[in-house]
């Protein structure tokens, strides 16, 4: 075992363990308060409903423990266990070009993997979720976004993939800052053509059909200075009975979206403060400013994976013996979130501070005691827990937790 083996299996223990830890917090904590209602909370949602919310977090909580066992037990399975030596074994017999066997390498194992965490996913949509009542997935829809995901991944994923390889092959030792600026300027893109491209493939979205509240909206969209190409209902609730709201896009091709479960569970001055929360993202620069610690993040990315993909060590480290680009680009994929688990806290924090100034904004422009009362019924819709453990929250979440978010909003009542 070389040292980087030592080193790649220590990595693993450590995030793993920090994640069974937290894990073990969070579900100790949310059963502790299984019995009793925050003050906040008491008048507005019942020990029933509260009850509901903890029992559906700890459902989900046995799931993603298993989940980390299986995708544990996978990694290990593609590179110490070796299966990628195997992929490329098979795709080297085909005798096809260095880049075409590349692209098949990297999409089998990746498709591979999915494979492997579908029973996982079929059990949240048809168990977990059925179990609390929120699926509305039909196995059959299931199925076809499956298939359609998959299709996807392969028609877009494939052309980038391949020039990346090409550019990692042909264009010299900083091929990983030309690759940083295809990889910044596709994402780029695919934010600009999701709305009008893509994400129509899996639901319908249709122009908001009450006019007393589409006249509000455009009220508040010129007082925030917003230009979308409209404001659209989606059919969330033929897969499930979660609620949501979100705008999309860049440029002269953003859309406003309401999910049809968030339209039918709040009123005008609910959904309008809620449309206000995501416009405060818009005004505040959210979306650039995420873009920018992305770019910054892919791009010591790129220059780590620059300097590994030369590196004997690297591949005979992970247990592979072939050296490749595709390879190399296929191990950093898998590996890299092994080490920058240390990251995840700090992105969350970042994200939480978002939701603060997004709730700021938006309580200006209506009022904050509207966007209580819709977040007050969206976590009791959405059956989500009033009582995290604190240290879980701070770890992994990106919104704040219910009790510290609505004290936040009600001191500017």
């Amino acid at each position: 075992m070389n040292t980087f083996t030592s080193l790649f299996l220590a990595a693993l223990a450590v995030s793993s363990g920090i994640e069974y830890w937290l894990a073990r917090r969070q579900a100790r904590f949310v059963s502790q308060h299984r019995e009793q209602v925050p003050e906040a909370f008491r008048n507005s949602v019942s020990l029933e409903e509260h009850r509901k919310a903890a029992d559906y977090t700890l459902a989900k909580g046995r799931l993603s423990d298993t989940g980390r066992i299986v995708g544990i037990a996978i990694l290990l399975g593609f590179t110490l266990g070796g299966g990628i030596g195997a992929i490329a074994a098979l795709w080297n017999d085909f005798g096809l070009s260095p880049l075409v066997t590349g692209v098949g390498v990297v999409l089998t194992t990746l498709l591979a993997s999915q494979l492997l965490e579908l029973p996982l996913s079929l059990y949240q949509t048809f168990r977990v979720e059925e179990r609390f009542g929120f699926n509305r997935t039909t196995p059959r829809q299931f199925a076809i976004d499956l298939g359609l995901q998959t299709a996807l991944s392969i028609v877009i994923g494939a052309p980038l993939l391949a020039l990346i390889l090409w550019v990692m092959d042909s264009t010299g030792a900083q091929w990983w800052i030309i690759a940083w600026a295809i990889l910044m300027a596709f994402s780029i893109l695919m934010s600009w053509a999701f709305p009008t491209f893509i994400a129509p493939l899996f639901n319908k979205f249709t122009p908001l059909p009450d006019l007393t509240l589409k006249a509000r909206i455009e009220a508040l969209l010129e007082r925030c200075g917003f230009h979308s190409q409209g404001i659209f209902v989606m059919d969330g609730s033929k897969r499930s009975g979660h609620g949501n709201a979100y705008f999309t896009g860049i440029g002269n091709n953003k859309r406003i979206v309401f999910f049809d479960t968030l339209v039918d569970s709040l009123d005008h001055d609910e959904i309008e403060a809620v449309l206000a929360h995501e416009l405060g993202h818009f005004k505040r620069r959210h979306v650039l400013k995420m873009l920018a610690v992305t770019s910054l993040v892919t791009f010591a990315g790129f220059s780590l994976l620059g300097w590994l993909s030369g590196e004997d060590w690297f591949y005979s480290g992970l247990g592979v013996s072939e050296k490749s680009d595709a390879i190399a680009l296929l191990l950093f994929m898998l590996v890299s979130p092994v080490f920058t688990v240390f990251l995840q806290p700090l992105m969350a924090y970042i994200q939480r501070s978002y939701e603060f100034e997004a709730d700021d904004f938006a309580a200006v422009q209506t009022q904050a005691c509207y966007l209580v009362n819709a977040l007050v019924k969206l976590y009791r819709e959405n059956a989500n827990t009033l009582t995290p453990d604190p240290l879980y929250a701070a770890f992994h979440y990106s919104h704040p937790p219910a009790a510290i978010r609505i004290d936040h909003l009600a001191a500017k009542i």
